[in-house]
């Protein structure tokens, strides 16, 4: 008479094979911060890129008058939200009912962390008239940067891109 032994895992099996996944999920959280990390840095790049092309282009229709520009100033539009609500164009141009608008929303900051702020909000704005080594909103908006004062991967400010 045999005895038929049971079929199973012993229990140095089961620990050996634990170890062996609460390394690898050791590993792979942090991987996972820094893939999340990339991927909101990419999309600050591409907020930043976007508004900025945006100004920009401002700047130029109103240098060539497609938009009025009031004397003494910079060109510049005074606020963000110009951007997508639009501006008249200029009668030099002749009428036209559609609004000139740059933008259909205005990105927002990836690395704000509060809900409760706008888009627009999420932004710290630069007139033109300040210094770049101080930025200070003004009666116009020349640049933007993210109010995050964390730090990139490569350790630069976010604040400073």
């Amino acid at each position: 008479m045999t005895r038929s032994r049971e079929q199973g895992f012993t229990l140095i099996e089961l620990l050996v094979s634990l170890a062996i996944v609460g390394l690898l999920a050791m590993v792979a959280v942090p991987l996972t911060q820094v893939v999340q990390t990339r991927a909101k840095e990419a999309e600050l790049k591409q907020g930043l890129r976007v508004i900025r092309q945006a100004l920009d282009s401002y700047k130029a229709a109103s240098d060539a008058g497609v938009i009025d520009k009031g004397v003494g100033a910079s060109g510049y539009p005074p606020s963000l939200e110009v951007l997508v609500n639009g501006v008249p164009r200029s009668a030099a141009f002749g009428f036209s009912a559609q609004p000139f608008v740059l933008l259909r929303r205005i990105p927002r900051d990836p690395f704000a962390e509060d809900p409760a702020l706008t888009d627009v909000q999420t932004w710290n704005t630069r007139a033109y008239s300040s210094r770049a080594d101080a930025p200070q909103p003004g009666s116009d908006v020349f640049d933007v940067s993210s109010k995050s004062a964390g730090r990139a991967l490569d350790g630069s400010a976010y604040s400073a891109w």
